[in-house]
């Protein structure tokens, strides 16, 4: 149903100019430019238990085409291939510690997009990013990133942006497709610098599984005489349970560092039940070790301690966890996170980044490792 509204859509572009149009479009044809976008990445997996460490060497590519304008409209289709070099991990090999990144090739997207001065409008599988990830993202770290196949306006007027999107289907970073009903919301007053205010519903169905969860929620952040902040708030519903979220960051710049503190908490339902981030890019919060990609059903706090600064074009960022439990106040473990990286012109990058994972009363300790190289054309 989806593929075939996609390719109304197309039909009715094609013909809406007549006469002129035909010579227009191939116009606008010849005139686009290739994509190209390589990953050479290196990654290691040492969790304790009983498989062995994980040793992984894959390259990402993607390669693809994007029409010029014409009259607001461009078409993008772009192919994503992910090969395994080194091939000792648990997507290929269950004797290994896991790493998500199996090999596969599949249509990354494939959109007809529309830009004017005060709309933006997207159909067919795409990139989705809201805000900063946290509910909505593309999972951008992976080999494989997370798309949708989905409808997507975005509305501005004044300092309001209006971003309404429905999903069909999620392409998630394993290459498996799951059919979906979900309607995204979200809505954002940029008051100044100092305050911006978001609100935005969330309301998501599995159609396989029949599996509901509504989330509604605001946030705000701005920078106030030097200082940085950040709030959020959301409450999820599903056929059974309800969990809160709330996050504070605070933020300062001390020399050349910008240095942050926050507070994260993925509520629980009695210990029945976590607050979950199904679409999130995840790997970007409560640390890189990915320990709590699927929330807990006791919940989690996340109290941080973050430093991110840059010295002769060299980002360097630093991050703390300390990792407990919402309900019942288990310890859950802590985790150091360091990065560095360098970007070399505008169109490549290289760096290396580890995660140190240590347990709590649960958990297993893991250190990961990744080193990579990444160019666009």
């Amino acid at each position: 149903m989806f593929r075939k509204s996609l390719l109304l859509t197309a039909v009715a572009l094609a013909s809406s100019q007549p006469g002129v149009v035909s010579a227009s479009i191939m116009d606008a044809i010849e005139g686009g430019k290739m994509l190209l976008d390589v990953r050479l990445r290196y990654e290691t997996n040492d969790t304790e238990g009983g498989t062995d460490a994980a040793t992984a060497l894959t390259l990402r590519s993607r390669i693809g085409y994007e029409s010029d304008n014409y009259q607001g409209f461009k078409l993008l289709l772009e192919n994503e291939m992910v090969h395994a070099f080194i091939d000792d991990y648990q997507a290929l090999d269950n004797r290994y510690d896991p790493v998500a990144d199996p090999v596969g090739n599949e249509i990354n997207r494939a959109q007809i997009s529309y830009n004017s001065d005060d709309l933006d409008a997207v159909v067919g599988r795409q990139r989705i990013i809201l805000d900063n990830a946290r509910f909505v993202g593309n999972v951008g770290w992976r080999q494989n990133e997370q798309t949708y196949d989905a409808i997507k306006l975005n509305y501005r007027i004044n300092n309001v942006s209006l971003t309404y999107a429905y999903l069909d289907q999620v392409n998630g970073i394993l290459f498996q497709e799951v059919d979906v009903t979900d309607h995204l919301l979200n809505v954002a007053w940029k008051a100044s610098d100092a305050f911006t205010l978001t609100g935005f519903g969330y309301l998501l169905k599995n159609d396989d599984t029949d599996a509901k969860d509504d989330t509604l929620g605001a946030s705000v952040n701005g920078k106030v005489s030097g200082l940085m902040y950040s709030a959020s708030y959301a409450q999820q519903s599903t056929d059974k349970f309800d969990a809160s979220y709330l996050a504070l960051e605070l933020g300062t710049t001390m020399g050349a560092a910008k240095v942050f503190v926050g507070h994260e908490v993925l509520g629980s339902d009695d210990g029945n039940y976590g607050f979950q981030t199904s679409l999130a890019t995840k790997h970007a919060f409560n640390g890189w070790a990915d320990k709590f990609l699927t929330t807990p059903t006791s919940g989690l706090t996340d109290t941080y301690l973050k430093a991110v600064g840059t010295i002769k074009g060299i980002k360097l960022l630093g991050m703390y966890h300390e990792f407990g439990a919402d309900e019942g106040g288990a310890d859950l473990g802590s985790e150091l996170d360091l990065l560095v990286s360098k970007n070399i012109g505008k169109t490549a990058a290289v760096g290396i980044k580890s995660a140190m994972y240590s347990k709590g009363d649960t958990g297993t300790d893991t250190d990961k490792m990744w080193l990579w190289a990444q160019k666009k054309f």
